[in-house]
């Protein structure tokens, strides 16, 4: 039976505390055989009455709000119906939609700002309790929530949530995002109490790399609670909070993000969080006016950091020095959890780190990030622990001070990132490329912590603009990110200097990196919201970083020297490339200024295609033609003479990729003498953070397929597959990060947990399984696998925005085999390695082809 299935409101299933008052919807279809051509849209139960509406597209892709724009609070049901063939489907299930707090007087509650602690040192957390009274049970309550600082919040003793380390990281001082929870089933009638436990975070604790600076965002952390609640005649009213706030230092005595957590479990008052606690020797906290917060406050948009997965130990060793270290198999970002019973005023302390050197944990690579949390017991028998106000990247964990022997379940691993859904998968034959795809998966999960960071682990962590640039197809493939990365794109915008300049990161920290843009990764502005528009087809992310696109190609433009191209500004250029000395990993094969001109190229081309489907006429032909006066230039300074580049990869990769030569013989000779370089590197990786994820296309749209598939499967180092062969289950930041001896690189910058190297599996996916989309949003897709490497199947699913798209391909002795399954709303060319191309509608296809016989007839 056809039905309306997955209906969404900005890409939510949980609509609740929208910050838009015309949310777009977006659904699919199940069982149909055919695209929709026309849908409605149903208000139930609404004040108004039940209203029908029809929706200006029946394609299911973020359609328009078709209903009078919601109010602060309003909450409605929604459902959804599509006519296929003539015959309406029956309608969906109601998604309740709530639109949250939509303008800043709604706000009536103060911020509660517990008493101040010592600057530039480790603080401990703070309790703040209010205890209030309900005539009644109430039928729906909201707690709309934020903070300086992060903290966690309980309705008498029980969690609002399971979310971590909230409200996230964001510009502070641009904005504060707030959530909604639904409390309704935490309040009764008679005494209530909110409390809240709360920390510096990135805040006020320690951020940066180098030392790290303390106080970013402010001197004072605090707290904005607002519980509304709303009675049987339906009336809403907020619950005054405001004189009802005491405060006490709380157990958790010390607490950083780098640092880790000290939970003394003695300090914790018993019955806090619960009616009549006696709170007189609690003091009165400060409250200020909500006008003290300068930022901006909007609804979160994407989803929760929240604890994901648990992992056990698969070894566990008990050390001469006493200390029992535990292998969880898996590098991640997350904490341990324990259950221990110690006597009162016993500590246990937690060590963390992501590998092992010398048969100890391999701490050198964390730099000032101590990565240590301690629990101390009060005595009161067995009881079960983890920290809620720190995270640690870690592998291997060794516990100091364990009481008596550890039972099975003792310790356990939690892995915390943003709970994002996944959408692609890959597999093949070759268990080394599984591994990979896996790695890539495991480093996306553990710095999609709020927003897209470098890594987990060590006294960084910061949101680097150019490894989210380079690895934004895979990740759109991956997982559905659009949260995450709409939330992070703002503060792009939002840190944006007058003249366009982007930070190498946001939120930016003056940390003592060089405050100076550089291109490829400010180009993250542009290139970032263009592949979610390429990947998902959502035109409102490039209607609302417009601006932000435009001022960066603006910025770039005042980097073009009188020759044409970018010459003299700060670079980073082909970062981390092999060739590279470990205390210099800027000095590449490839000119810095080279790369710097081709993505003046690539944004200036986006911001011109942006332009035109945006209605920007002028702009369109503005940008188009800086694209094409930069492109002639540096085709004039590098690609004239072929020689000046030809030991460049990525150089050459970069004519290919980014279509900076469009003279077919010229091409050719580019692809010819990529080809040559990679064979007299052996077939090792010699590109860095650029070149990487473009090299192997280059070659395959070249004609040297074998050359991609042997680079691709190289184990020695560099190459993607040498870190499989140690052993790493996540991508590392250096081809090297361990040497073959298997002590870490000498650097000081190096890390095992870094997802850009791993944007290859895009290629993996487009490619070696031969699902590539050529139209936004999937609209229409290309299934042309190009088996090689001695592979013998691939497969590759995602969920794309109008369903799953599946392909699957099998070889054996030249006879070739392909599946291919295709939901409605999309539109496939296929094209076997035997160059038959088919159309393909809806619904499960099979392909068989003689590869043999074609190869045979080739020569």
């Amino acid at each position: 039976m056809t039905a309306v299935v997955r209906l969404r409101a900005e890409l939510r299933a949980d609509a609740l505390g929208l910050g838009s008052s015309t949310p777009r919807l977006s659904w699919l279809l199940e069982g149909a055989d055919q695209a929709a051509d026309l849908a409605e849209a149903r208000l139930l139960g609404d004040a108004r009455g039940d209203t029908t509406a029809s929706l200006e597209a029946a394609d299911g892709l973020l359609v328009p709000w078709p209903f009078a724009p919601l109010a602060s609070r309003e909450r409605v049901a929604v459902a959804v119906r599509a006519r296929i063939g003539g015959e309406w489907t029956a309608w969906s299930e109601a998604l309740e939609v709530e639109v949250g707090l939509l303008e800043r007087s709604a706000w009536t509650e103060p911020v509660v700002v517990p008493s101040a602690s010592a600057p530039h040192v480790l603080r401990p957390s703070h309790l703040l309790r209010a205890e209030f009274a309900l005539a009644e049970a109430p039928t729906s309550a909201r707690l709309y929530a934020t903070a300086h600082g992060v903290f966690a919040a309980t309705l008498n003793g029980e969690g609002v949530s399971d979310e971590h380390l909230a409200p996230g990281w964001t510009s502070y001082g641009h904005r504060l995002r707030y959530r909604v929870h639904d409390v309704t089933s935490l309040l009764r009638a008679g005494a209530n109490v909110i409390g809240v436990e709360l920390a510096d975070g990135w805040f006020r604790g320690r951020i940066g790399f180098d030392g790290g600076l303390w106080d970013v965002y402010g001197e004072h952390v605090g707290a904005l609670l607002q519980l509304e609640v709303t009675d049987a005649e339906g009336r809403t009213r907020t619950v005054p909070l405001g004189g009802s706030w005491t405060a006490h230092q709380g157990p958790v005595v010390r607490a950083g993000l780098y640092e880790g957590e000290a939970y003394d479990s003695r300090l914790e008052p018993s019955g806090w969080q619960e009616p009549g606690f006696d709170a007189h020797a609690w003091t009165i906290p400060e409250t200020r006016s909500i006008d003290t917060i300068g930022a901006a406050l909007e609804a979160a948009v994407g989803e929760p950091v929240r604890p994901t997965e648990i992992l056990r130990p698969v070894t566990v060793e008990r050390r001469a020095s006493g200390r029992i270290r535990l292998d969880f198999g898996q590098n991640i970002s997350g904490v341990l959890r324990i259950t221990v019973d110690a006597p009162a005023g016993h500590t246990v302390r937690l060590h963390h780190a992501e590998v092992l050197e010398d048969d100890e944990l391999g701490t050198r690579p964390l730099r000032q990030a101590p990565s240590i949390d301690s629990y101390t017991a009060d005595g009161s028998g067995r009881v079960t622990w983890s920290p809620r106000f720190t995270i640690h990247g870690f592998r291997y964990a060794e516990l100091e001070g364990w009481p008596g022997e550890l039972a099975d379940g003792d310790v356990v691993a939690v892995a915390i990132h943003t709970a994002m859904e996944r959408r692609g998968w890959f597999e093949c034959s070759d268990p080394m490329l599984n591994r990979l795809h896996e790695n890539t998966v495991w480093s996306m999960r553990d710095n999609f912590v709020d927003l897209p960071t470098d890594c987990p682990q060590r006294d960084e962590r910061m949101g680097w603009t150019g490894d989210i640039q380079v690895f934004a197809p895979a990740g759109e493939f991956l997982y559905g990110a659009d949260g995450v990365l709409t939330s992070w794109l703002r503060d792009v915008a939002a840190e944006q200097e007058p003249n366009g300049w982007v930070p190498n990161f946001v939120p930016w920290v003056e940390c003592g990196f060089p405050r100076a843009a550089s291109a490829a990764w400010g180009d993250a502005a542009v290139i970032v919201p263009w592949v979610m528009y390429q990947r998902r087809g959502d035109v409102g992310v490039l209607r609302a970083q417009w601006s932000s696109m435009t001022a960066w190609v603006d910025h770039l433009e005042l980097r073009v020297g009188p020759e044409g191209v970018v010459d003299g500004s700060m670079e980073l250029g082909d970062w981390l490339d092999p060739a590279a000395p470990p205390d210099n990993p800027g000095a590449a094969r490839t000119d810095r200024y080279l790369v710097a001109s081709a993505y003046v190229v690539r944004s200036a081309r986006i911001v011109a295609e942006t332009a035109l489907l945006l209605g920007e006429e002028q702009a369109a032909a503005r940008y188009g033609a800086l694209a094409e006066r930069v492109g002639r230039a540096l085709r004039n300074r590098w690609f004239s003479d072929l020689s000046l580049i030809a030991h460049a990869p990525t150089a050459l990769a970069l004519g290919l990729e980014f279509q900076l030569v469009d003279d077919q013989a010229v091409r050719t000779r580019l692809g010819e003498l990529l080809a040559q370089a990679v064979r007299e590197g052996g077939h090792h990786v010699q590109t860095g953070f650029v070149g990487t994820p473009i090299i192997c296309d280059a070659l395959a749209s070249t004609g040297h397929l074998d050359d991609a598939y042997a680079l691709l499967l190289q184990t020695e180092c560099p190459s993607w597959l040498y870190p499989v062969t140690m052993g790493a289950t996540t991508i590392w930041e250096r081809w090297d990060s361990m040497l073959p001896d298997g002590t870490i690189n000498p650097g000081d910058m190096t890390s095992f947990n870094h997802y850009a190297l791993g944007a290859v599996v895009d290629f993996l996916h487009r490619v070696v399984a031969g699902l590539a989309p050529v139209a936004p949003g999937y609209r229409a897709i290309e299934v042309r696998p190009r088996p090689g490497g001695g592979l013998t199947s691939a497969s590759a699913s995602h969920l794309s925005p109008f369903g799953r798209i599946s392909v699957a391909w099998t070889l054996h002795d030249g006879d070739f085999r392909l599946t291919v399954d295709v939901p409605p709303g999309v539109a496939a060319t296929v094209v076997l390695p035997d160059g038959t191309e088919r159309a393909a509608g809806v619904g499960s296809h099979h392909y068989q082809a003689n590869l043999a016989e074609a190869q045979e007839h080739a020569r």
